[in-house]
């Protein structure tokens, strides 16, 4: 998704009208809430729902963690499209002909409160994929001692997929995800093409007649609005497409992967060889206060250069 990096620099309208579409599960109700927020440079949407809670409603249901675009756990629907709360500038979405934000649970999850989402479905399609290395070998993969070979470009086949952070963005904007429960979505789908790219995992035979079988990767009908709102750059709808394309080599027995394998023991290292004669300090130069001693480094001059 396009970012505007310049929105922390400008000062957002003085008054932004927050509405946030609320839910009381108890009562079954659905409704849309004002907040008049005073705002400051820099203001996140995630800074203005901890001001509403802190200041004004109590009540107000939301879910955050590290508030750094780490952890994944503020994904919120903002002005329409999915979008981390925590690196959602006020400045970017508000403006001074129109000081409103629109806030909306995660679509395509069930609600539990307010903004607050529920998440089980999202991870146990996850759990399905079998997000995790493994080995033919179950005592190597249980109790490992050493470490696997892999080649800076095998490491640059599924790198981009390790940077996933599970924000649910991708699902909130997937249209196949909103009307196929069957769809394992592209977060799960990405996460099955980076443990098949990886050459220290040896399940890729189990993961793709899974796959094939369920026919999750095919249901896909390449809108790659799951790419453009990822928070991290990742391509989830690229990473479905190579993974049709391994699906398809597999039934014609063209796939083919080399599998790491663990690295020798290092030898055990030999003794610390002295120093010849001519390294030996000049006499008279005592090494401890050079060290104490202040570096002269011309700075003015540096600075006017």
């Amino acid at each position: 998704m396009p970012v505007d990096l310049k929105a922390v620099t400008r000062r957002p309208p003085e008054t932004v009208k927050i509405w946030v579409r609320r839910f009381h599960p108890e009562k079954g109700a659905t409704w849309w809430q004002s907040y008049e927020v005073k705002t400051h440079r820099g203001m996140t949407v995630l800074d203005a729902l901890l001001k509403i809670k802190a200041e004004t409603d109590h009540t107000l249901v939301f879910r955050y963690s590290c508030r750094m675009g780490v952890c994944g756990s503020c994904g919120l629907v903002v002005n329409g499209e999915p979008r981390l709360s925590c690196q959602t500038q006020i400045a970017e979405k508000a403006t001074q002909e129109k000081p409103e934000i629109r806030l909306e649970p995660l679509y395509n999850f069930p609600v539990l409160r307010d903004l607050l989402t529920d998440f089980s479905e999202f991870f146990e399609k996850h759990r399905k994929v079998r997000p995790y290395l493994i080995r033919l070998d179950k005592e190597e993969r249980e109790n490992p001692k050493l470490e696997y070979e892999q080649r800076p470009e095998e490491l640059e086949e599924y790198y981009e997929y390790t940077l996933c952070i599970s924000c649910g963005l991708c699902a909130a904007a997937c249209p196949v995800y909103a009307s196929n429960p069957k769809f394992l979505g592209p977060h799960a789908l990405a996460q099955a093409y980076r443990y098949l790219a990886d050459s220290r995992d040896e399940g890729w035979r189990l993961r793709l007649e899974e796959l094939d079988e369920d026919g999750s990767a095919y249901r896909c009908h390449f809108a790659a609005s799951c790419s453009y709102v990822c928070p991290k750059v990742v391509d989830p709808a690229g990473a479905i497409q190579r993974l049709r394309r391994a699906l398809l080599t597999y039934k014609f027995r063209l796939f083919r992967k080399r599998t790491a394998k663990p690295v020798e023991p290092m030898k055990e290292a030999k003794p610390t060889v002295p120093l010849p004669p001519e390294a030996e300090p000049i006499e008279g130069v005592d090494l401890s206060a050079l060290e104490r001693e202040e570096a002269l480094i011309p700075k003015q001059k540096l600075l006017e250069d």
